[in-house]
């Protein structure tokens, strides 16, 4: 592994030491030289805060265009940065996409780390471990990486919001933080939230003030007035986030480093609602991004639609530390990209996902991974005869709830209960049913993700060219399911909450 480290004294000092004065003189010439370079590093290493939300859709934010929720804070740093409006998680699954994010690699290198509600290695590198060894200083707020064990020297943690976590030590606020940090380092914060992760306040949304009648229902959704204020509830919550970001905006400019800070704001993926987290299509990975840095980004307030992956932010943070990018980070730097010069476009991103939450008999996940470019969404599922969004019969769920990868909602309730109505009937199908081996979609046309056209023989060429690509991608980066290898995340442990005291994780066979 590759670092780009601080030249010591010992470098430096001459072969041969005439007298134990000289060598003390010299010695603290050094020290005062070693001191005054690490200073100047300081100086000019700007501060990182990453604010990330949980689970929230890429289109809902004013920048992107809604008309309904209020994102001020996001606003501005889209304004005086830059806007990312083709960002993706790796996973559309809490602490997997947060895996990815900490390591700049895909959640199918990460061995326990690609599922819900396991553990995080120790042996994985992390952005936050690389900040610290070249004197950042790091810290995190309220749901960092999470949910899951982590293991420190004296042992496995089980309270994810514990001190130690990967994403920094956990402190009660980002002003805590900033009255605490020593003045003369950087530091790097992750400033996480609950928010808008469920469950929600009924009517929340509503009684704030905003107009459901204006809420644009995806089409994979009822455009019922139900889900129009589930809808909604969603929103208060990603304006308490925005509120939240606007907070820590105010308190670096109190202290005059916001200018020397890389500020980044996103969400670990999409909303909580049938057909989108814990899914595949746009809805679950898709994300919003924004980017400021003063010192980094040329032309601010411009949007840039390359195909960005969340764990590019590793590399990109390692980068502007100073140090080289690990050769185990797979992700890429977006250094380039910000200060706008020609660097090749990414013409296609990947995602995955493998167990997301217990509810399929035995710990079953649902393997899948995708190939999403400008033009095409496609979808390999690697065991089609499971429930893509768990088992019906909440006998087979931890949880001991039916459909148990879908969030419990007023939402899923309606189209549950309604799903042998006419009009419901096809949506039903979309969120719970069972999917064929392979998916492809045209994602202009088709935002959603409704019709699946992997059948189609005027896209065949598309599809085995997509395919194609999928393999080689997944084979070079060393995915154990593409390379026909053992892929134990059927059998890892699952640490979340068990009603069901009948259910467990069979063992490997």
């Amino acid at each position: 592994m590759r670092f780009c480290t601080l030249l010591s004294f010992r470098d430096v000092r001459p072969p041969i030491r005439e007298t134990k004065m000289a060598w003390r003189c010299l010695s603290l010439v050094g020290c005062i030289w070693l001191v005054s370079v690490t200073l100047a590093m300081a100086e000019t290493r700007p501060n990182i805060l990453l604010c990330i939300s949980d689970d929230q859709s890429w289109i809902h934010t004013g920048a992107m265009g809604d008309l309904v929720v209020k994102t001020p804070a996001f606003d501005r740093v889209a304004r005086e940065g830059i806007l990312f409006t083709h960002a993706f998680c790796d996973a559309p699954s809490c602490a997997p996409s947060r895996s990815a994010i900490l390591t700049g690699q895909p959640i199918w290198r990460l061995e326990e780390a690609g599922n819900l509600h396991s553990r995080m290695p120790e042996k994985f590198d992390t952005y936050v471990r690389l900040l610290e060894q070249v004197g950042y200083t790091t810290g995190s707020q309220d749901k960092a990486w999470a949910p899951g064990q982590f293991k420190t020297e004296n042992g496995w943690i089980h309270n994810s919001r514990s001190k130690l976590n990967p994403a920094g030590s956990q402190y009660d606020s980002f002003q805590q933080f900033l009255d605490q940090k020593p003045e003369a380092k950087p530091f790097c914060f992750w400033l996480g939230s609950d928010d808008p992760h469920r469950p929600y306040e009924l009517n929340s949304g509503a009684q704030s003030g905003m107009n459901p009648d204006l809420v644009d229902v995806p089409a994979h959704l009822p455009n019922d007035i139900v889900v129009r204020n589930d809808i909604l509830d969603y929103y208060w919550e990603i304006q308490r986030f925005d509120q939240r970001v606007a907070e820590a905006l105010a308190s670096l400019e109190r202290i005059g480093e916001l200018d020397n800070t890389l500020v980044v704001v996103t969400s670990d993926h999409g909303m909580p609602f049938p057909r989108s987290k814990a899914s595949l299509y746009d809805y679950g990975t898709r994300v919003p991004l924004a980017i400021r840095w003063p010192g980094g980004v040329e032309s601010s307030g411009r949007a840039n639609n390359d195909l960005i992956s969340l764990s590019d932010l590793a590399a990109t943070f390692v980068e502007v530390a100073g140090l080289e990018i690990p050769e185990s980070m797979t992700a890429r730097s977006l250094v380039g990209v910000l200060s706008n010069q020609a660097a090749p476009q990414r013409d296609a991103v990947y995602v995955a996902m493998e167990r997301h939450d217990g509810c399929r008999p035995g710990g079953a996940g649902y393997p899948c991974r995708a190939i999403r470019t400008h033009d095409f969404l496609y979808i390999r599922n690697y065991a089609p005869d499971r429930w893509p969004a768990g088992d019906p019969d909440p006998a087979h769920c931890a949880r001991a709830i039916p459909f148990g990868e879908v969030d419990s909602s007023p939402t899923k309730s309606f189209i549950m209960d309604r799903a042998n109505e006419p009009h419901i009937q096809s949506l039903h199908q979309l969120a719970f049913g069972m999917r064929p081996d392979d998916e492809l979609y045209e994602v202009k046309s088709d935002v959603s993700q409704l019709i699946n056209i992997a059948s189609v023989p005027d896209y065949f060429g598309v599809k085995q060219d997509l395919s194609a690509r999928l393999e080689k991608y997944t084979r070079e980066s060393g995915d154990p399911r593409a390379l026909g290898l053992d892929a134990p995340w059927d059998h890892y442990p699952y640490y979340g909450v068990r009603i069901n005291r009948d259910w467990s994780v069979n063992k490997v066979p």
